[in-house]
């Protein structure tokens, strides 16, 4: 039968399709282009036999700002190649966002396949440049911005419905729950699928996580009270966690 979509790929077959994939990108590119890499599993030896293609095409600085993407499938496999002038990619880099910690763990060991002027060593300074003050930012952005939301949410799905959203609010009360706890601990995630798991092994998580974590991972999921228990309580110690750390969930009531 054949296969629709990915098939099994060595890891020496999609390293040979990133390298015929640099090459094209020379002959599209040629003197523009500073550096290219690939990230992802791929970078670190992590791939599996569906795995699909991620990679930098880094181009020296100009006046226009350029950021798009080439993504694509070949049949057998995918490939996704983020094209953007060098000044774009260090800023990115420099910047913390609610997923820090999923996201930018490419700009600290990319797989060079092209660097000869050390791009890649500044890019990794440029990653580790934050301040204290730009994580907390972040977290308290996810404090408001998405759990208290999600907590209002379930109040509201708890009184009327319909519980059928409860299992997605569980697993968004335990990734946004994750981010949070690896902004904490400045800690970046392998790969997605292994934020949960990763997660649990850091310090300093809010009471309650874990049972939230741990209903996602294990699909238990199908009962509303316990899904509503669990949350409350993550809920609860969040607000506690938050006071610990200086983190801020209420302001006052007009801000500006």
């Amino acid at each position: 039968m054949n296969m629709n979509g990915p098939v099994k790929i060595s890891r020496s077959e999609r390293f040979q399709n990133c390298q015929d994939i640099s090459e094209r990108l020379h002959e599209v590119y040629n003197e523009k282009i500073l550096a290219m890499g690939v990230y992802g599993s791929v970078s670190r030896g992590t791939d599996g036999p569906f795995s699909d293609i991620e990679m930098f095409c880094v181009l020296d600085e100009s006046s226009e700002k350029i950021e798009f993407s080439h993504e694509w499938s070949a049949g057998p496999w995918k490939a996704e190649v983020n094209v953007c002038s060098a000044d774009v990619l260090l800023n990115t880099a420099a910047t913390v966002e609610d997923d820090w910690s999923l996201t930018h763990g490419p700009f600290f060991s990319p797989l060079s396949l092209y660097d000869p002027k050390g791009f890649f060593s500044k890019l990794k300074k440029a990653a580790e440049s934050p301040a204290n003050e730009d994580f907390t930012q972040a977290i308290n952005g996810i404090l408001v911005g998405e759990m208290y939301e999600f907590i209002g949410k379930l109040r509201n799905v708890n009184l009327n419905g319909p519980q059928t959203y409860l299992p997605y609010l569980a697993m968004q009360f335990a990734q946004y729950g994750a981010m949070l706890i690896g902004l904490h601990n400045r800690k970046l995630y392998s790969t997605g699928a292994m934020v949960l798991p990763e997660s649990l092994e850091l310090p300093n998580r809010p009471a309650g996580f874990d049972k939230v974590a741990g209903l996602v991972m294990s699909g238990d999921l199908t009962e509303p009270s316990k899904i509503v228990f669990a949350c409350e309580d993550f809920w609860n110690g969040l607000a506690t966690w938050a006071v610990e750390h200086d983190y801020v969930i209420h302001s006052e009531r007009i801000p500006f």
